[in-house]
């Protein structure tokens, strides 16, 4: 849930990138970092092993006037994909505003698609909750490989509930909608959070202007 401080008229988001391991949640947040303008931006942490697997969390402060008068704050974490950081993934997930969950559209690791996604649905419900309660984006990394799986077929298997979410097929090495998944995300949570503001609350009148701006286009 969102951090409010009525007195200092600040509210600040928790989004967090899931997916199978390797699947490019680091580089995602590694392109918005590069691509947002640095005044607008904190500082990137990484805890990475030797292999290039996020251990613990990437960290991100992003801020925006997204809604006149408050002073917003995103923060992006990332979660280890492996099953054996569960404890990690749930303590990242509690009260968790957004979730982005990033997909490898490679054809061979559609399995590993799955489980990362019934991953995620256990470690919600841990948190006491569940997917359906949650803004959630899916990004189909990726899409600049060979062997890829059918986008079609992606979303037969993680986009199948009633309510469908935003999805979008990405190459985050190149930036191919890294910045629009971001938005996506971030215009969700806050709609989510002004539909359950007061009437009374003097943000409660505005629509959500798009959250974030690269510093550069992002690539189409």
């Amino acid at each position: 849930m969102p951090s409010v401080q009525p007195e200092e008229k600040t509210v600040s988001f928790k989004i967090v990138y899931c997916g199978t391991p390797l699947s490019g949640k680091t580089t995602n947040l590694r392109c918005i970092h590069s691509r947002l303008d640095p005044s607008g931006r904190g500082d990137l942490v990484a805890l990475s092993t030797h292999r290039d697997r996020t251990l613990f969390f990437d960290f991100l402060a992003l801020e925006t006037a997204a809604i006149p008068g408050y002073k917003i704050s995103f923060h992006l974490y990332t979660v280890p994909g492996q099953i054996i950081y569960n404890a990690t993934m749930q303590l990242v997930l509690h009260q968790a505003d957004g979730v982005v969950f990033v997909a490898d559209s490679q054809l061979d690791r559609q399995r590993d698609n799955l489980q990362a996604m019934q991953n995620l649905e256990a470690n919600l419900r841990l948190n006491g909750r569940s997917i359906d309660s949650i803004p959630l984006v899916l990004q189909y990394n990726k899409r600049d490989l060979s062997n890829l799986a059918p986008v079609e077929y992606m979303e037969f298997l993680l986009n199948n509930r009633a309510q469908r979410c935003p999805s979008f097929a990405a190459d985050a090495l190149s930036g191919k909608n890294v910045l629009t998944t971001l938005n996506a995300i971030s215009t969700a949570v806050l709609q989510r959070f002004q539909s359950r503001l007061t009437p009374q609350t003097d943000a409660a009148s505005h629509s959500p202007s798009p959250p974030v701006s690269p510093a550069q286009p992002a690539m189409a």
